[in-house]
């Protein structure tokens, strides 16, 4: 006879994931568009004799909490959690985004955004990766061990949630809402590695006064360009000087916690001197890292520039901290949840796992500091794929990763023989 982890295993369709995972994708699910594919998925879910909440979420109660932030205003938005298993034993989350960012030009998509296409043993399509895909393995994992007939002594709870993308009001909903475990795992694709770590990002936004004046008498103005690129070079001599003595052998990157501008915006006519130039971006922060002495530091760096320049002396630039605010998070590397991941991933890989700190922010951080709930990150795929055209997934990576979860939860939440 076949054992029980044998038996679950065995019920696991990879085609039948793979359809799953099409449907999933042909859900535009953008932020403040997320509510069609939460009620299929608490359908999907209810079909396989989960116990699921469904519930509207309050935005208005939900900003008052420290950790909320958000960059996408909602006319709605739906929490979704499915819970199957007795609560005998250990509780376990698995917790996966479902909104996406926008495809943007199509003309440089091969495969259609919003069509799950297999090809080449990989799943192309917006959210494929990011992260529809970790969420489905997820589900099938489930959907795996309630056709095998197995009853969890512990409770598995899988939570569909919106707005990650833009600060993890989702996550945070359901912190708020009272589901927290003793452990989680998110399936953020990490490239198979285990994660018991992520850094932190803050998004920032800097604006920095010009005069205007018509081309012709272009001197008689003062262009904000001109001095955005020594504001602009003394943010990256400080990304350079923070980088330099890292120290958590988790973050081994060449850069574990990059400043980014990734907008820059100035002027209203091609023959005027800008009057102002907006820019913003992202700011890493390290494990550990005191966060308002953090952006005191980068503050200062700003103004220190602004002192040097007679100009921005008198019309200083601007610091905001808006958007995404992720705080970093880390669990103890040999926490019951690591090694119970790692375990069950050396079972299927045959593979010694391999443990790395993720160099971007995510709902981790919700579920560790605000949900007591040790998480760590495990999912399917390569982020460096994520938020481009043809976005992708591999095969083989969904395979691991459904088997891998399916193996975790019998092993934490134990089970009924």
């Amino acid at each position: 006879m076949p054992t029980v982890e044998e038996r679950v295993l065995a019920a696991i369709n990879i085609n039948d994931l793979l359809v799953f995972l099409n449907q999933m994708v042909s859900f535009p699910s953008l932020g403040g568009d997320e509510s069609p594919i939460q009620r299929f998925l608490a359908g999907y879910m209810q079909s396989l004799g989960m116990e699921v909440d469904v519930w509207e979420l309050d935005f208005a109660a939900l900003s008052q909490h420290p950790a909320y932030s958000i960059e996408i205003d909602r006319a709605e938005g739906l929490g979704v959690v499915g819970t199957m298993g007795n609560g005998e034993g250990k509780s376990l989350i698995y917790n996966g985004h479902i909104d996406v960012v926008p495809a943007g030009d199509l003309n440089n998509w091969h495969y259609p955004p919003f069509q799950a296409t297999v090809a080449d043993g990989k799943v192309y399509g917006r959210g494929a990766l990011d992260m529809k895909g970790g969420l489905a393995c997820a589900i099938f994992a489930a959907k795996a061990i309630h056709d095998a007939g197995v009853t969890l002594k512990g409770k598995l709870m899988i939570e569909s949630v919106i707005g990650e993308e833009d600060g993890g009001v989702g996550a945070l909903a359901a912190v708020v809402r009272g589901y927290k475990a003793d452990a989680a795992v998110i399936m953020e694709p990490t490239e198979l590695m285990i994660a018991p770590a992520h850094a932190g990002a803050l998004n920032f936004r800097i604006t920095i006064p010009g005069l205007a004046a018509h081309g012709a008498v272009r001197i008689e103005g003062v262009d904000p360009i001109a001095k955005f690129i020594p504001i602009y070079q003394a943010l990256m001599n400080y990304e350079t000087e923070r980088n330099q003595h890292v120290d958590n052998p988790l973050f081994s990157y060449p850069v574990p916690y990059p400043i980014c501008v990734g907008t820059l915006q100035a002027g209203n006519w091609a023959s005027t001197v800008a009057e102002s130039l907006t820019f913003e971006g992202r700011y890493g922060i390290a494990i550990g890292e005191d966060i308002p002495a953090s952006r005191q530091r980068f503050e200062a760096v700003v103004a220190n520039v602004a002192q040097a320049d007679e100009w921005l002396r008198e019309h200083p630039p601007t610091v905001e901290w808006w958007g995404g605010q992720f705080e970093p998070a880390q669990i103890p590397t040999d926490h019951p949840i690591v090694t119970t991941v790692g375990a069950a991933f050396a079972d299927i890989t045959s593979s010694a796992p391999t443990y790395q700190g993720m160099p971007y922010g995510a709902d981790m951080r919700l579920l560790v500091n605000d949900g007591d709930t040790p998480t760590l990150m495990f999912g399917p795929g390569n982020v460096r794929k994520a938020h481009q055209p043809d976005e992708f997934v591999p095969v083989e990576d969904l395979a691991v990763v459904v088997r891998t979860l399916a193996l975790t939860a019998l092993r934490f939440c134990g089970y009924e023989e």
